[in-house]
C-alpha cells in the first residue's frame, strides 16, 4: 500500500472513487437526485483545484482511495467500495494523523464510517444538525485524543 500526494493525472481516478463511494456509502442517507449530482464531472472539477490537500492510496498501481485534509481537519476519506477492507482507509487515516489531523465530521447515520473511525481510536465529541446541500442533515464530530 502506497499513500502519496495527488497529481493532475490522479484526478479522473479520484473522481471515480469519490462517485462510487458516494453512491455506495450514502445511498440510505442522501436522496437519489442529490447522489446523481455528485458525479465524476463534479468531483473532477472540485479536485482539480485542491490537489495540495489530497493524498492517494494505491495498491498495485491502482488508485483505491483518497483523503482530503484542511489544516488539522479530515474533510474526506473515501475508499473504492471494491477495495474496502484492504487497508487503504487505515493507511490514509494514519498518514493524515501523522500530519496532525485531529478532527473529522461524518453523517450520523453512516454507521460503517463511524465504526471505522472508532476502531482507529477516534472519539465522538458531539452530534448536531446543519445544512448540507439545501437540507438539514444529522452529523457527528469526532476528535482524535
Amino acid at each position: 500500500m502506497i499513500v502519496r500526494s495527488a497529481t493532475d493525472a490522479d484526478v479522473p481516478a479520484l473522481a471515480r472513487v469519490a462517485t462510487s463511494s458516494y453512491a455506495s456509502g450514502f445511498r440510505d442517507i442522501l436522496e437519489p437526485e442529490t447522489l446523481a449530482s455528485r458525479d465524476e464531472a463534479f468531483f473532477a472539477q472540485r479536485f482539480a483545484g485542491e490537489l495540495a490537500s489530497l493524498r492517494v492510496a494505491e495498491e498495485g498501481g491502482r488508485t483505491i482511495g483518497f483523503s482530503k485534509v484542511t489544516d488539522t481537519h479530515l474533510d474526506m476519506l473515501f475508499v473504492d467500495p471494491a477495495a474496502q477492507g484492504t487497508g487503504g482507509g487505515g493507511a490514509l487515516l494514519a498518514e493524515a494523523e501523522a500530519r496532525g489531523v485531529r478532527t473529522l465530521e461524518c453523517f450520523r447515520d453512516n454507521a460503517a464510517a463511524r465504526r471505522f473511525y472508532e476502531r482507529h481510536g477516534w472519539r465522538l465529541a458531539r452530534a448536531y444538525e446543519r445544512d448540507f446541500l439545501g437540507k438539514s442533515r444529522a452529523f457527528v464530530f469526532y476528535e482524535k485524543p
